[in-house]
């Protein structure tokens, strides 16, 4: 079960949030602070005693506009830490997304937060949490440290900010500065150059085959030359590969196949 802190200056606000908290059956415990010192301090002694300590926290259920540091200040604070807890954005501004996806927010709830969003949220910390403590894995066998908890990007669905699993996106499409994030179930339009998420992503097994590309290199289902050009089947779709990028595509694929 979760060991939670929400902060916010707005008693109100704190108060039902930390209601909604409690009634969740996946919640342990639920505490409050006012502000962003206070929530500094108390999560200092989560981080002094370690994830198993009586003090520890799980996650942070953080509003952005406070006064003194704002949520994204403890956020950024926190990154610094090697083991910080989780961090979920609560807040009444739909402008700090993209803000929150650099910082590797979990989720981004807007006020007034209904019940059941909030308790998605929740789900996704909770599911998360459980990943990292699951059984130790032999050092030969573990996962590359950078897949170990799933990036999300922010995405406006109908006027609700929603978080889609980097992991589930099989290309990206550019639109000058934005991009389409093409998944198995439709595409989201996000204001991000391709050229920021390929350097954000390159490690996540990302690559450019065009200007206009960034294809999951896993999500190649096929490579193809025809008569000088080249492409890629990912899914049902096909994908151009420019000359510049063909050769060390190519190299990559063979790499992957061999082992």
């Amino acid at each position: 079960m979760l060991r939670v802190l929400a902060v916010d200056d707005e008693e109100p606000a704190l108060g039902e949030l930390l209601y909604l908290l409690r009634a969740d059956p996946r919640v342990r415990s639920a505490e409050g602070a006012g502000d962003a010192t206070a929530a500094l301090r108390r999560i200092g002694r989560a981080l002094e005693t370690g994830p198993d300590g009586d003090d520890a926290v799980d996650v942070v259920f953080l509003d952005i506009h406070m006064p003194g540091l704002t949520g994204l200040d403890v956020a950024r604070l926190l990154a610094g830490f090697a083991r910080p807890p989780l961090v979920v954005f609560v807040t009444a501004h739909e402008g700090f997304a993209l803000q929150a996806f650099d910082l590797k927010a979990v989720d981004y709830a807007l006020k007034p937060v209904r019940r059941e969003r909030l308790a998605e949220a929740v789900r996704r910390v909770h599911d998360l949490v459980h990943a990292t403590v699951a059984p130790a894995t032999p050092v030969s066998q573990a996962a590359p440290a950078a897949s170990a908890v799933p990036e999300q990007i922010p995405v406006e669905l109908g006027g609700i900010t929603r978080f889609v699993s980097v992991d589930d996106i099989a290309y990206v499409e550019a639109h000058g500065d934005y991009a389409r994030l093409h998944t198995d179930h439709g595409s989201h339009l996000v204001r991000i150059p391709i050229s920021t998420l390929e350097e954000r992503w390159a490690a996540r097994g990302f690559v450019r085959i065009h200007r206009s590309h960034l294809v999951a290199l896993a999500r190649i289902d096929e490579l193809r030359l025809d008569g000088g050009a080249t492409s890629v089947r990912v899914g049902d779709t096909d994908l151009a590969v420019s000359r510049r990028h063909a050769r060390d595509l190519r190299d990559l694929l063979m790499r992957r196949a061999g082992g």
